[in-house]
């Protein structure tokens, strides 16, 4: 009899051997599915950000073209402020006209008060900055952008928009921090 539950034994541990490979098999393939769906998971969130920026890039390409994109862009990538704020003050502005000029004095696509206009070129470094420059649109926009990027710096970013407003009051507070 001994044989025989020796036997017994040894049939049920080749038994148990035969379902081991069975159940290492699931669990690999559960590990594997929580492995692709950790991936898939972390993808997916790399992959919207990615998509975010891209559809945003085309949107503001495509379906919101204006004019100066090229120079506004340049300027706001170089001092650091966003493209679309500063087409907003255009557009709020001048309306994109680039020989606006406002009742009070202001003058180009950003409205530029002269006086601001040479505090700026004291500041951007242009030596041979003439009122009349103001009308340039490359001039314009870089003086602008550099200027609401001295404002949001100084501040919050309603406050820089609304310091843009009133030129000559933020130029002056902005000289006595310098």
């Amino acid at each position: 009899m001994e044989k025989s539950a020796r036997n017994r034994q040894a049939v049920g541990r080749r038994r148990r051997k035969r379902r081991d490979p069975l159940e290492r098999l699931l669990h690999l393939a559960v590990g594997f599915v929580v492995l692709v769906a950790f991936v898939g998971v972390s993808f997916i969130g790399i992959y919207e950000g990615l998509q975010t920026r891209i559809i945003e890039k085309v949107e503001r390409h495509y379906f919101y073209p204006y004019p100066y994109q090229q120079i506004v862009n340049k300027y706001a990538k170089e001092y650091g402020v966003d493209s679309s704020l500063v087409a907003g003050v255009i557009l709020a502005e001048s309306k994109f006209l680039p020989t606006a000029c406002s009742n009070r004095g202001a003058i180009g696509l950003m409205q530029i008060m002269p006086d601001t206009g040479a505090w700026i070129a004291k500041h951007v470094g242009d030596k041979d900055y003439t009122k009349e420059q103001l009308y340039n649109p490359d001039t314009n926009i870089r003086f602008g952008v550099w200027y609401l990027s001295f404002l949001i710096d100084a501040g919050a970013l309603l406050q820089a928009v609304s310091a843009y407003r009133k030129c000559a009051w933020a130029a002056s507070k902005a000289a006595k921090t310098v």
